[in-house]
């Protein structure tokens, strides 16, 4: 199985940008999918992520707009109104079986994709 995501870059303040996650090996339509990120000098933290709900990390609420399409095995982040505070590397991560109460911790993801880089300068 394996995660590829794509779509970072650098963005002034305000600007959006939009990360896409493609699965290959297994699909994900029944398990949970989600997006992390971890700044320097930081530990990993959780977005956003999709289980049988949708679920945000208080900070981007209102902001960010997670979303998957089941079709082509592939879940994105619409990420609007980026601050500096929301530099980071992002990755997406898959699980077969999550749950709503489990979805915001990293060890409950079996799969992640390998980060893109996403810098919003101010």
């Amino acid at each position: 199985v394996q995660l590829q995501a794509s779509g970072g870059g650098s963005v002034q303040a305000g600007g959006s940008l939009r990360l896409s996650c493609v699965a290959s090996g297994r699909t994900f339509s029944n398990g949970g999918i989600g997006w992390f990120r971890q700044a320097p000098g930081k530990e990993r933290e959780f977005v956003a992520g999709i289980t049988w709900i949708t679920s945000y990390t208080d900070s981007v609420k209102g902001r960010f707009i997670i979303s998957r399409d089941n079709g082509e095995n592939m879940w994105h982040l619409q990420m609007n109104s980026l601050q500096p505070d929301d530099t980071a590397v992002y990755y997406c991560a898959a699980s077969p079986q999550i749950t709503r109460l489990t979805m915001r911790r990293v060890a409950e993801y079996v799969y992640w994709g390998q980060g893109t880089q996403v810098t919003v300068s101010s």
